[in-house]
């Protein structure tokens, strides 16, 4: 493992703050600004935002958030996103020692990486994958306010079958492991017209309806039917935490870029 290299960050200074005290005081704003239904418990899994942060932060807040009201324990973090600059087949779980952010290391469970790996073939150890990567890099300092002690499992999702991810994945699931998905839903459409595409995918979301999911607009929508897969194994219910879009937070309602916050909680 000491031979590993550590993932520097590739979007620091671009979609968050490469400052490590800016940046921790603007996550904690936003868990601090979340507000969470009541009842949630025994979360197992969320989807979360990945846009620059004065979009998506504010939205993300809200699955983080359901994440720190976890109990405090060493937590393995099954880290879910879709690869946007290359192409491949299969997850690429990155041959790393840690993935770097400002506000330090967050530690990659290299021993459940290499199992993982060893289990299927889908799997593979790719490195270059990840490096410009920015789905995976800007949850992380989320994680590391919300969860003080944690390591990843980061897993970029090429051209595979989301159910077959899910049926090799659930034997690595425990009371201390968490799914993370990281996905943006629609993308340049107007405010009225998104909002109306973005209400369709949630729906049938929370529904378990994989194949409208999959039909719809989501960057992440193979990570996001893989967790649904998952869902329906554990017997996990979903719950709608925040929808917005970027005309909300920071941009024009012109072209914008939908987002949204979910949990699932063991039933």
């Amino acid at each position: 493992m000491v031979n590993l290299p550590i993932r520097e960050p590739a979007v620091a200074g671009q979609f968050y703050p490469a400052n490590p005290g800016t940046l921790r005081r603007m996550v904690r704003h936003y868990l601090n600004e979340a507000e969470l239904p009541a009842g949630l418990h025994d979360v197992r899994a969320v989807i979360a935002p990945h846009a620059g942060y004065i979009y998506s932060g504010p939205i993300a807040g809200y699955a983080f958030k359901a994440l720190e009201e976890l109990p405090q324990k060493p937590w393995t973090v099954f880290l879910l996103g879709p690869s946007h600059r290359s192409y491949f087949n299969g997850i690429a779980l990155g041959n790393y020692a840690a993935f770097r952010t400002p506000l330090g290391d967050a530690r990659v469970a290299v021993d459940r990486v290499n199992e993982i790996v060893e289990y299927s073939e889908i799997f593979i150890h790719e490195t270059e994958t990840h490096i410009f990567e920015h789905c995976l890099e800007v949850e992380i300092p989320f994680l590391q306010v919300a969860l003080p002690d944690f390591q990843l499992v980061p897993m970029l999702f090429g051209n595979v079958d989301p159910r077959r991810v899910a049926t090799s994945l659930v034997k690595f699931l425990n009371e201390d492991t968490l799914v993370v998905v990281s996905s943006d839903l629609s993308h340049y459409h107007s405010y009225a017209q998104a909002r109306d595409l973005d209400q369709a995918l949630l729906a049938a979301l929370l529904a378990g309806k994989q194949a409208r999911v999959s039909a719809g607009e989501a960057c992440g929508r193979e990570p996001i039917v893989t967790v649904m897969e998952l869902a329906q194994t554990g017997a996990w219910q979903p719950h709608l935490l925040d929808y917005r879009s970027s005309g909300d937070t920071a941009g024009d309602k012109g072209q914008v870029v939908g987002y949204a916050s979910i949990a699932y909680t063991a039933v």
